[in-house]
């Protein structure tokens, strides 16, 4: 197991699930991906403590991914994701226009 790659991974699918758009999805991600305060917000290193050994095991690490990938299926159409006030999908041409 490459211990590292896949906290990497953990820790970055979660940053990612926490620009979701949508409260339902994000609770969703909640109650089956990365529970609330397991990782601390922004934290994309390699260090991880006791808590990180169960979402790296193989079944769970495959579970994890699964559910990820559902909840940006159901984001691209409802919400999409958000991050420093951009909204994915949204046209910010006019406003640059403006400018």
């Amino acid at each position: 197991m490459k211990r590292e790659e896949r906290i990497k991974m953990v820790k970055a699918m979660e940053y990612i699930a926490r620009q979701l758009n949508d409260e339902e999805i994000l609770e969703s991600w909640l109650a089956a991906g990365v529970a609330d305060g397991d990782i601390e917000y922004g934290d994309l290193s390699a260090e991880a403590g006791e808590d990180m050994d169960w979402y790296i095991e193989d079944q769970h690490f495959s579970d994890l991914m699964e559910t990820f990938i559902d909840c940006i299926k159901l984001a691209k159409n409802h919400g999409g994701l958000c991050c420093d006030f951009v909204v994915s999908g949204v046209d910010y041409s006019a406003e640059d226009e403006k400018a």
